[in-house]
């Protein structure tokens, strides 16, 4: 119907603007070469075979990598930090792991080593990208990635900044991930845009997956993940913590902050897994600063 693809362009853009604050629908349209893109100019790359769905903004001297946790995606879980970060002081990089979002095919299979793995693609990524220097945004499942490889890439990694992650695997924690295990009982908000991207069941199998992975690696090793990893973190690094995070024990962020070695806290004495996002603006200059001091 329509001829003019600026013109659609920028109506694609004031839609997604207009309906969505914490997720973002993923509109796609076929441009004159028959290929699919996004509004947001989201770009794929191959890696290990493997094609990355990733987004690039801003022109910032400071790169930021952003890494998604369990099933995220660049806008399920990156969108406020996207959106609001200064694109004059920072360039954003975000992308969708392996197996989630757009990375696919094929799905994710939870391997053992599938924290290592994400974390070495993540590397070649900003590898391809030319970047050689850049600073680690990693939530949950990508903050326990992002300490790895700040651990075996500390010459690429400027600085770190790590919440809802844990180095090792507490009884307690599985006990927390199998109240979680039903994905029909999360709340809309968190459940939704999963749903619109995997599917109801497919939700469902990959969470399951993923716990079946955390009970895997809680009898592997002590429930050990990557402790040995945190003690050969050089770069400053800053562990964020919501003081309600049902999914991860205060243990876990007092362990990081005090085995890493240019390591500092902060806590959000009402926050909880997701303080980035419910906390947006406060996270964000809170990163700002840490990462320009």
């Amino acid at each position: 119907m329509f001829t003019n693809r600026n013109f659609l362009v920028q109506l694609l853009h004031k839609c997604v603007k207009t309906l969505f604050s914490h997720t973002r629908l993923i509109l796609r349209f076929r441009n004159v070469k028959g290929t699919y893109c996004t509004v947001d100019q989201e770009q794929k790359i191959t890696i290990a075979n493997q094609a990355i769905n990733y987004l690039k903004v801003g022109s910032g001297e400071k790169t930021l990598l952003c890494f998604p946790g369990a099933l995220g995606t660049i806008w399920s879980d990156f969108k406020p930090q996207i959106d609001q970060l200064n694109k004059d002081l920072f360039t954003v990089v975000a992308f969708d792991p392996p197996g989630y979002g757009f990375s696919r095919p094929p799905n994710r299979e939870f391997t053992l080593d599938f924290y290592e793995k994400d974390a070495a693609i993540a590397y070649k990524l900003m590898k391809e990208l030319n970047i050689s220097k850049f600073s680690l945004l990693g939530w949950s499942d990508g903050g326990i990635s992002s300490l790895i490889l700040a651990a075996q890439y500390p010459e690429a990694v400027e600085k770190l900044v790590v919440w809802g992650a844990n180095s090792y695997i507490l009884p307690e924690d599985i006990e927390a991930f199998e109240q979680i295990r039903d994905t029909s009982r999360w709340s809309d908000k968190a459940r939704a845009p999963l749903v619109a991207l995997y599917g109801a069941d497919g939700l469902q199998d990959m969470w399951s997956g993923w716990c079946n992975a955390m009970q895997a690696m809680h009898r592997r090793n002590g429930g050990n993940i990557c402790m040995e990893c945190v003690t050969r973190i050089t770069c400053p690094t800053l562990v964020l913590h919501g003081a309600k995070d049902p999914v991860v024990q205060p243990e876990h962020p007092n362990y990081l902050s005090s085995n890493i070695r240019h390591a500092r806290m902060h806590i959000f004495p009402h926050g909880k897994h997701n303080i980035h996002l419910r906390y947006a603006h406060e996270f964000n200059t809170i990163v700002t600063d840490f990462i320009l001091e």
